[in-house]
């Protein structure tokens, strides 16, 4: 296309968009055009000024100017700095938020300078085992005074956890070095943990390999170091350009009489409160060590927390004079962004005030009603940030689990959080050492990030949301989940459940050869109407199950069930075996 055809084009679409300003096929035509003619983005820039100015409600135009942004922001042309362009672009849109606070392109593009505005290298938060801990790999604490963690190997694998503040990739044995005295440490493959199988997680996963026979030997000693070398990144490109270093000690015993006993007997966990008792404190702050963190992350740039800090007061002046619905959303967003930017740098002793954004929250379920799931998710989220961040609060959910007339004197790591109105899944960094957790009476519609707690063998999630078995995707990735209850939930309640579709059936051709329907060809069970059960629990190894009061749980299911995982020993609270 000549110089001619592009002057033309582009009167046209002068024209075009004079007539309708905020058609967005013609503003992706226009940077179309703009990128052949080669038009500076700094006249572009000032092209969506003029639009936005001819009327503050153009999204198309506000969108456009975020996009010219980012292209003039990542190459740093000219007077183009950061800290100066997005104190501008604040005040530029303020003008349109105080005209119109309803209208909701203004804010649109204040979230995206606020994404702009924290927009950081991936920092490194935690890690199983813990930095500074004991982990003993027997039943028997003798070889240490300290606080010491019991873990149960599972043909003899050891795992290891590493634990960032949002998605990353590249984690591998090149960025992450494991040092011991075991040349078969140092080869380690990671995997991330993750449903959506992106290839980015918070959380990834290694295992580590101890000789079988240690006769003369009772300790050893491992040193973790995350980002040696550079590769690891964030979704949005921004790279990890600090490492860290972490220690611990595993403690190892070849005696595994009492592990296989306790496997053999399968007994039930009844989950009574007289079988939960306190944690001691000294214990629990060695569980949930972060001081990994405070070591060598940066602390924010000081125009960051100072931008942050002034659109707030904005915001709540902003309020003080319209119940602007959008604008309490925006107060929220900015509340935990402030709080996000102090995390680790903030005096001891010194707390947020969660219950601002909680309250905010509580606002808009009832502000607007038909958002209510959006709003409660958030509202879960800053709810168990504020349990997590504080470790009185959180202690208060902690306890040790043990049978009081067992034989055995295995206990299990437990955190409740039942009767929360939870609905959604996070700050998962302070509990990757649980061994029992308690959701239930919840909202839970989906577990997703619970994949990262690697140590958990009893979940109960009865009482909750659950509408399919595809939402319980993410217990597949739980390899040592022995006990589970998702009792009285909605399964099989929606005769159209969407939810079943983001998966694909093991009988259309996209299962192909993966589907092994060997051990089922002699039964009468019809597949076609359990599949998704069958794509849950295929690979699962329980030896306890609670699914009554679902709609779906019925005599054939349980039959598959049985047939899928021989193991299972109790079912619905009967003995099987």
């Amino acid at each position: 296309m000549g110089h001619s055809s592009t002057d033309r084009e582009l009167r046209l679409l002068g024209k075009f968009q004079r007539l309708d300003a905020r058609n967005f096929h013609a503003w992706n035509y226009r940077r179309f055009i703009a990128g052949l003619k080669k038009i500076p983005n700094q006249e572009e820039l000032q092209y969506t000024t003029d639009m936005i100015y001819d009327n503050f409600s153009n999204y198309s135009a506000w969108h456009n100017r975020s996009v010219l942004l980012s292209d003039l922001l990542e190459r740093k042309e000219g007077f183009f700095d950061k800290e100066n362009v997005l104190g501008e672009e604040y005040e530029f849109v303020r003008n349109a938020l105080f005209t119109d606070p309803d209208d909701q392109s203004g804010w649109f593009y204040h979230l995206w300078l606020l994404d702009q505005t924290l927009k950081q290298e991936p920092l490194f938060l935690s890690s199983w085992p813990p930095h500074g801990a004991n982990v003993n790999l027997s039943f028997d604490s003798h070889f240490s005074d300290q606080p010491t963690l019991h873990f149960r190997s599972k043909a003899g694998r050891f795992p290891l956890i590493i634990y960032f503040n949002e998605a990353v990739n590249g984690v591998s044995s090149s960025t992450v070095n494991i040092e011991c005295q075991y040349n078969a440490l140092t080869d380690s493959v990671w995997s991330p943990l993750s449903a959506n199988k992106s290839g980015y997680s918070q959380a990834w996963l290694t295992y580590l390999k101890f000789p079988d026979e240690v006769d003369a030997l009772d300790a050893c000693p491992v040193k973790v170091i995350v980002a040696e070398l550079p590769g690891i990144t964030s979704l949005s490109g921004m790279p990890c350009t600090k490492s860290w270093g972490i220690s611990f000690t595993v403690l190892l015993y070849s005696d595994n009489r009492g592990q296989s006993e306790v496997q053999a007997t399968h007994e039930r966990i009844s989950w009574k409160e007289e079988n939960f008792k306190s944690l001691e404190t000294g214990f629990f702050h060695s569980l949930c060590n972060l001081e990994i963190t405070k070591e060598n992350i940066p602390s924010p740039p000081k125009w960051s927390l100072e931008t942050i800090s002034n659109e707030i007061d904005h915001c709540q002046e902003l309020l003080f004079t319209t119940n602007c619905k959008i604008g309490k959303l925006t107060l929220a967003r900015l509340l935990m962004a402030r709080n996000t930017l102090m995390t680790y740098n903030r005096d001891d002793g010194a707390e947020f005030n969660f219950e601002e954004v909680l309250a905010l929250y509580n606002d808009l379920m009832k502000m607007d009603p038909s958002h209510i799931c959006y709003y409660e998710d958030e509202y879960s989220l800053v709810l168990l940030k504020q349990l997590t961040s504080n470790s009185e609060t959180l202690l208060k959910h902690c306890g040790e689990y043990k049978e009081p007339c067992s034989p055995h004197t295995i206990s299990y790591l437990s955190v409740r959080m039942n009767g929360l109105s939870l609905s959604r899944i996070g700050s998962m960094e302070q509990l990757l050492w649980v061994q029992i957790l308690d959701l239930s009476h919840n909202k839970l519609r989906s577990i997703e990030g619970l994949e990262s707690l690697q140590l958990l063998s009893c979940l109960k999630l009865n009482n909750n949301k659950f509408c399919s078995f595809t939402a319980l995707e993410p217990l597949k990735l739980l390899n040592l989940l022995e006990v589970l209850d998702i009792s009285n939930n909605e399964i099989g309640n929606h005769s159209i459940d969407t939810r079943r579709y983001l998966c694909s059936s093991p009988l259309t051709n996209t299962g192909g050869s993966e589907w092994q329907f060997s051990k089922l060809a002699n039964s009468d069970i019809q597949l076609s109407h359990y599949w998704d059960a069958y794509l849950l629990f295929k690979d699962m190894n329980l030896t306890q199950l609670e699914i009554t009061g679902n709609a779906v749980a019925d005599e054939r299911l349980h039959a598959l069930l049985l047939e899928l995982m021989p193991g299972l020993a109790w079912l619905d609270s009967e003995k099987r075996r």
